[in-house]
């Protein structure tokens, strides 16, 4: 019986799964969007959001948890260089699922995961607005000065 257990197998042995799953998250750091099927999409955001919460804090420890996960090292250098310093503020919900319909050749449901700070087109309206102050008093003068005479001395006579 399988009481309890919540994690989704996805028809995979446990090293084919971890490795799968390490790859996806690799390329979901590198290319910051990729397309994949729902049930792929719902394990790699439970795999990878831990490890981006981890990079928030960027010590030793904490880079080597995530490098024993994710298996490579450039990677590893991007999410705790790029990546936390873009969602450093974020509470949690760092990936984004949007389904896409389904797969021609089979059938099967596909999904776009991302993350959700590099998406351009959903993140322009939050953008922080560029305010001027203007006053109601009115601003200071400039100060008048004489007009330059542009006549030249030959011009004069």
């Amino acid at each position: 019986m399988r009481h309890g257990k919540k994690f989704n197998h996805l028809g995979r042995q446990t090293a084919h799964r971890k490795a799968m799953l390490a790859n996806m998250a690799c390329s979901l750091i590198e290319h910051k969007r990729i397309n994949t099927t729902v049930a792929k999409a719902k394990a790699l955001k439970q795999f990878v959001e831990p490890m981006i919460t981890k990079s928030k804090t960027d010590t030793t420890h904490n880079r080597r948890i995530v490098m024993s996960r994710l298996r490579q090292k450039e990677a590893v250098t991007e999410l705790f260089r790029d990546v936390a310093a873009k969602i450093g503020d974020r509470p949690g919900g760092y990936t984004r699922i949007i389904k896409l319909g389904n797969r021609l050749g089979d059938n099967a449901d596909m999904a776009m995961i991302e993350l959700v700070d590099y998406n351009e087109i959903y993140n322009a309206d939050k953008a922080p607005k560029k305010t001027t102050r203007r006053s109601r008093r009115g601003g200071s003068k400039a100060t008048t000065t004489p007009p330059v005479d542009t006549k030249t001395s030959n011009e004069e006579e």
